[in-house]
């Protein structure tokens, strides 16, 4: 009996599910954020189904919008599967993307049963921040995962060093970042949109005040740009490589932008339109750290699906003769 042949993919095929990983990635925050905005939070109290043995509790909108995103995390978590069988399947196979879209698998899963936590637990503001920080992180992989794609790693590859001294700045602009990250959760956890709605139990806060808690994140965010705008005048006057400055740009322009956001926000008694642009606004600069600190080395682009051999050209004897 003939076996069956093997299927292989090719890496730029790799590629466009690691891009779709990482869009998908997005999307679900975004969603999560949609809930929680909505009042939707304890729209479905129960989990896996909504209420009690029913996949939907009712037709109103609270329910639909929260079955509606763990309709989005059921999608999510297929396509990190097959993300992962996939990069199994490429050719050349390389050990690096497997363990990255494992590590998706891991993440979508926990995010998952986290999610459980958080509606048992009545929206509790600890787990609820939990969540956020756990689905930024997936992004993160998903970044890298994209990014790595893309590029030759491994041993044997080539990877230069733009400049070492950004590359250690890159690693330690992390840790303002999370800071950043962590008081924003924080002060979205004190503020007014708790997840729930009316005729809903009200979802409990964290223990300190909304202003206390908006406080602490402005100082955090006042560092982290003055930290990048410092960074972006230190890679001018050096004549730092290209992709750095590119990198650099692109950090600034979305963190001031995100500043401006978040005081807009905060004046006008946080709508709830402004804090899901804030939301989106976190993830842009989310990218942004992560590309930042992937573009401090240079590698060499993965080869791609050769293309078709052409004729050579006819020469034109008759321009050659006349020049």
């Amino acid at each position: 009996m003939t076996p069956l042949p093997r299927r292989e993919l090719s890496p730029a095929v790799f590629r466009w599910f690691a891009l779709a990983a990482f869009i998908s990635m997005i999307v679900i925050v975004l969603t999560g954020a949609a809930v929680r905005l909505t009042g939707s939070g304890l729209g479905c109290p129960d989990w896996p189904t909504c209420f009690k043995d029913q996949i939907a509790g009712s037709w109103s909108i609270h329910p639909l919008i929260e079955y509606a995103n763990r309709m989005v995390t059921v999608t999510l978590v297929i396509l990190t599967g097959v993300t992962f069988i996939a990069s199994l399947l490429r050719r050349p196979r390389r050990r690096d993307l497997a363990v990255l879209a494992g590590l998706l698998i891991l993440g979508v899963i926990l995010d998952a049963i986290l999610g459980a936590f958080v509606v048992y637990s009545k929206l509790n503001p600890w787990l609820v921040s939990l969540h956020m920080l756990l689905s930024l992180a997936m992004v993160v992989i998903s970044a890298i995962l994209y990014h790595r794609s893309k590029y030759l790693y491994g041993p044997g590859a080539r990877v230069d060093v733009r400049d070492p001294h950004f590359r250690a700045v890159a690693r330690l602009l992390w840790i303002p970042f999370v800071m950043l990250l962590i008081t924003g959760t924080m002060t979205t956890g004190s503020g007014p949109h708790a997840g729930g709605s009316q005729g809903q139990l009200q979802a409990r806060r964290l223990p300190f005040a909304f202003s206390s808690a908006a406080w602490v994140h402005s100082v955090a965010a006042t560092l982290f740009v003055g930290l990048v705008v410092g960074l972006l005048v230190s890679i001018w006057k050096t004549s730092a490589p290209a992709p750095l400055q590119l990198g650099v740009r692109r950090l600034v322009i979305i963190a001031l932008i995100q500043a401006a956001i978040g005081v807009t926000q905060y004046l006008t008694h946080v709508p709830a339109a402004l804090v899901e642009l804030h939301i989106a606004g976190a993830i842009s600069l989310t990218i942004g750290v992560t590309q930042f600190h992937l573009r401090q080395t240079a590698h060499d682009r993965e080869p791609s699906i050769p293309r078709k051999s052409r004729p050579p050209k006819t020469p034109n004897v008759g321009r050659m003769a006349l020049s």
